[in-house]
């Protein structure tokens, strides 16, 4: 008989995921990049398995529509104030939390807007699209969600439409509804609105195309912002979600956008309560 042989596992091979990193120009972001390029190199996004956004919720939402189409998923290291998009940073191996992180897919908003002088600029938002009246006057507008005419008139500062994502930024503010990440819905809620006065707004489908029309683009102009890109004297809007576009986000254990959003609607219930 021969001497068995003792067969020893194998150690596990280390996961290499090739990076691409983004840096907002705040001071904890320039301070973080030079840490973080001294343990790793930067990839181009197309060689990239994942890009890791140094910023706050703006600069993610910047990169997000910048790097999109790489395909890649988002990692989101926070370096500004809230940071709702974003995980916290932890000097423990950014690899292994990347790695464990949890996915979150998310379809952003397709616009479509139509200036009085017939010019189309097409745009994307993760958050929201907002029309805002752009001189003292009130803005008037019509809205309509599918063929169905909702507000014939509208008369007020303007009115937002936003993903579930973006129901608990600017939405919350102007006391629209906060939305399941995976309610299928979006939420069309008017800014300061003077008639009709007590419209609060309207949660729809996420398959329904919405329409804005400036009743009167002359006299009462108005701009649109899709999140933070501005487009003046709006004559018609068309938006609708975009299923063509899945972002894919990374979130720590405990900072999932599900999670997030809920701690949301909890505290907005209690504070209704």
């Amino acid at each position: 008989m021969g001497v068995p042989v003792r067969v020893w596992p194998r150690a596990p091979k280390k996961i290499m995921i090739k990076i691409h990193f983004t840096f907002d120009k705040t001071k904890r972001s320039q301070n973080l990049k030079k840490t973080l390029l001294k343990k790793y190199k930067n990839f181009s996004p197309l060689k990239s398995d994942v890009i890791v956004v140094l910023g706050g919720d703006g600069f993610m939402l910047n990169a997000l529509k910048k790097y999109y189409k790489f395909k890649q998923p988002f990692y989101g290291i926070n370096c500004g104030t809230f940071g709702f998009l974003m995980n916290k940073y932890s000097s423990n191996s950014l690899i292994q939390k990347i790695n464990k992180a949890k996915k979150t897919f998310i379809n952003p908003l397709e616009v479509v807007a139509t200036t009085k002088n017939n010019k189309r600029k097409k745009l994307i938002a993760i958050n929201e699209v907002s029309l805002f009246r752009q001189s003292r006057q009130t803005a008037s507008i019509r809205l309509k969600v599918g063929k169905k005419i909702v507000i014939k008139k509208l008369i007020g500062d303007g009115l937002l439409v936003c993903t579930p994502a973006g129901s608990t930024a600017y939405n919350l503010s102007v006391h629209g509804p906060i939305l399941s990440l995976n309610s299928g819905s979006l939420a069309v809620t008017p800014i300061s609105p003077f008639r009709p006065r007590r419209w609060k707004g309207k949660i729809i489908s996420n398959k329904m195309t919405v329409e804005v029309q400036n009743l009167d683009y002359n006299k009462r102009p108005v701009a649109s912002v899709a999140d933070n890109i501005e487009v003046r004297n709006v004559k018609l809007l068309k938006i609708r979600i975009n299923k063509k576009i899945r972002l894919n986000l990374l979130y720590d254990k405990n900072r999932s956008l599900f999670q997030r959003i809920k701690i949301e609607q909890k505290r907005r219930n209690t504070s209704l309560n």
